[in-house]
């Protein structure tokens, strides 16, 4: 039963698809998480946060707390196999206005280029604007992911602007934060657009 500080709208779900299942983040994830985490080491990436191996426990536990406050709601992410692929949330809560963003999104190096992207992205903005009745779902990466740039651009969503100088990197760098977003009015057509290309011969 959710408590007061979240919101029942917010509350914990499994979403399942052809390609990926979307489970309510839980401790006992962690070897899973672990493990994914080690498929081409993508924690190295420098432009991008992604937890090491030996802090995955840590980060499980701090977006936890972050749920329990009202602010975040994790997921582990599965392939088709049942195989944990990675992570994702609905994060930065915006519970009076009804808008919530896509993000701290890491996938094992195996599933890139496939569609298991799509389908998540497509099982979180349905849940976002069917079952949530959110009025924007927003999504942010850096100015150097250009991976995350173009396929949060295949999804549809339009450029709000650019947040310069925003936080930094891992590494220290200077860090200008590309928001993006998905407004109610627009998901009709892309729903339909995302549902064609999942349904494509591959």
């Amino acid at each position: 039963m959710p408590s007061s500080q979240e919101p029942a709208w917010l509350a914990p779900v499994t979403l399942s698809g052809t390609y990926v299942r979307l489970e309510p983040l839980d401790a006992t994830h962690l070897n899973g998480l672990v493990e994914a985490v080690e498929d081409g080491e993508v924690w190295k990436l420098w432009y991008t946060t992604v937890p090491k191996p030996d802090a995955m426990a840590a980060e499980i536990e701090r977006r936890l707390a972050l749920q329990r406050a009202g602010s975040m709601l994790p997921f582990t992410v599965f392939d088709g196999a049942g195989r944990v692929a990675g992570m994702t949330t609905y994060m930065n809560v915006d519970t009076g206005n009804r808008r919530v963003e896509i993000g701290s999104t890491w996938y094992r190096a195996g599933v890139r280029r496939t569609a298991l992207n799509t389908e998540a992205k497509l099982l979180l903005l349905e849940h976002a604007f069917e079952r949530l009745d959110c009025i924007a779902v927003e999504f942010r990466t850096s100015s150097f992911n250009l991976p995350s740039r173009r396929a949060i651009e295949r999804l549809g969503a339009k450029l709000d602007g650019v947040l310069r100088n925003h936080s930094f990197h891992q590494d220290g760098s200077l860090r200008d934060t590309y928001v993006y977003s998905i407004t109610a009015a627009e998901w009709p057509e892309i729903t339909s657009r995302l549902r064609r290309e999942l349904d494509r011969p591959r």
